[in-house]
This record gives C-alpha cells, structure tokens and sequence, in this order.
C-alpha cells in the first residue's frame, strides 16, 4: 500500500516547539549576559515547601512525593512533613553560612498551616514563589479556565497576604501547565514561570496579556530526582551539583554570565546524613570568585536590563 502524496506535508514544520509560545533561540547565539559587578555565575537555590493532602486523589497523575499506599499513608505524609518541621532549617543554616538568599517556592496550603515558616523566610529576606494550593491541586487540560483561575487567584492572595511580598514568580505542582495556564499566570501579574526545562537562561515567553519569563528551573538536579528517584548517593548528588557548576562556570568565561540553579526539597536533602552533601557543595561553588547569589526576581531584572543594552 502506497502513502498518500501529501503524507508528509505539515504546513506548521519549523524550527522550535508547535507553538508560538516563544522564539526558537539557541544558546550560543545568544547576546552574552553580564551581571552585577562582574559575576560569572548567578546562583538561584530553590527550596521547595509543599503539603501533600493525606487523601490525595492524585489527578490526573500523582506528582513526585505523592502519597504511596492505601489511606491513611502515615508513613509518606509524615517523612513530607518532616520537611517543613525540620530538613528546611537545615538547608537554612546551610544557606545563612554563605549568606545565600533563596527563592522558595510555597504551596499556598503552607503558609495557612505554618505561618511561622513563612516568617522565617521573610525574616531571611528570601523571595516568596507561587507553587500552586497544594500538591493535590495540578494544572492540566481537563481542568475547567474558571477553575484554574480561581486556583491561581487564591494561591496568590493567600501567599501575598502572607509574606507581604509582590510574588513575582509561578512553579506549578509537579510542573505540570494546561494549554492557558501562562496566560492566567500572565493575567495575575506574575513575572516569570519555572515550569519548563529548555534553557539554562530565562528566555521570554507570550501569555495572552504580553510577555511572561521563563527561568531555568531544571530537574535532573533535583535532590528528588537524583536521591529518590534515580537512587544516587549523596556523594553523587554532590559531586553533579559541582560538575553543573564547573561546566557553566568554564562556559561563563566564553560566552557571558550563566545562572546555575539547585532545586530543594527539605524532606530529601534536610535529612541529617544527607544535609553534608549540600553542604559541601554549596562550599565548592562560594568558593569560586565572581559567583552571585541572588533571588529568583534578582536575576530576572538583571537579564531583562542585560537585554535592553547595546
């Protein structure tokens, strides 16, 4: 049986994703990017404080650190809420060492649970990022525009409220986007995005309302991904955070300022035997000249300004 003579037409065949969702751009090619006095690397650390429901449904899919067994899964929901009780003042000493400033990104569910917690990252002056209600409430296709409106909305004004700061920046639960959720985001003021995994560098992206950035917010290093899911040791997970650092720190001096970003989450890497690890790293990476530890909401001013410039 023969193919059809126009098979393999497709009228949208370009470079880039099928969307027009942002320009395809590769990075080489980029106008280099200088930041702040002369730095090489701009740091972004991101711990993540989350509150998984102990009756999750788990729709569409169950995200990472979902509740495993049949209900009541003690023993899952309480190692997560060891996180918030204890690992992430662990990962605070660790970052107070270096004067390290974070970027956490909060369930709203958090704040309204702990609000002690949020006062000591304000208190920190660390950045606040929007990470959606709670991990049971995920953004995807099926969900109603109204309904994850109002999702939006009401993360924002709870996490607002909370820590007094503007939220400037979205990372949805488990990542996960339906088709309009950069336009809601877009809608509700927000800045930039950290859902998607395509760059080292923020690139702009078009949401209904003008423009919306996304940051570079990677997963393969991730404590959750390395740790839990891909069973590394610790030594691994130390030793991949400072061979990021290193190629992007060798890349910096060729083609302009990078952004090394470290995604947390303090049920994994705020365990005592496994604290040292980011400890050591973080060690390594300071220890380097010309490393800028900054915010989320730093960064993104800094390459938005780097933009605009000759």
């Amino acid at each position: 049986m023969s193919l059809a003579g126009n098979h393999f037409e497709y009228p949208l065949r370009r470079y880039g994703m099928d969307h027009d969702r942002y320009d395809w751009s590769i990075l080489p090619r980029r106008k280099p990017v200088a930041w702040p006095d002369g730095a090489r690397i701009a740091l972004w650390v991101v711990p993540a404080l989350e509150w998984f429901p102990l009756d999750m449904k788990g729709l569409p899919f169950k995200p990472p650190g979902a509740m495993q067994t049949a209900y009541p899964d003690l023993r899952h929901y309480t190692l997560r809420d060891y996180g918030n009780r204890v690992g992430i003042f662990r990962i605070m000493q660790a970052l107070d060492k270096h004067g390290i400033r974070a970027s956490v990104a909060v369930n709203a569910a958090v704040a309204l649970r702990y609000p002690a917690l949020i006062k000591e990252c304000t208190q920190r002056n660390w950045e606040i990022i929007a990470n959606g209600q709670d991990m049971d409430h995920l953004h995807h296709a099926a969900l109603p525009v109204d309904t994850e409106r109002r999702l939006i909305h009401n993360t924002l004004d709870i996490l607002r409220k909370a820590s007094g700061q503007p939220v400037r920046g979205w990372l949805s639960p488990a990542k996960s986007e339906s088709a309009v959720t950069l336009d809601l985001l877009g809608e509700a003021g927000l800045d930039y995005v950290c859902d998607w995994v395509n760059d080292d560098m923020p690139y702009p992206m078009r949401a209904a309302s003008g423009v919306i950035h996304s940051m570079p917010h990677p997963i393969d290093i991730d404590d959750t991904t390395i740790l839990v899911q891909n069973h590394h040791t610790e030594d691994d997970f130390r030793d991949q955070l400072c061979d990021q650092f290193d190629v992007l720190y060798r890349e910096s001096a060729m083609q302009g300022g990078r952004v090394m970003a470290i995604s947390l989450h303090p049920w994994v890497i705020g365990q005592p035997y496994r604290i040292g690890a980011l400890e050591e790293a973080l060690q390594h990476i300071m220890g380097h000249a010309s490393v800028w530890a900054a915010t989320g909401s730093e960064i993104l001013d800094a390459w938005t300004a780097a933009q605009s410039t000759a």
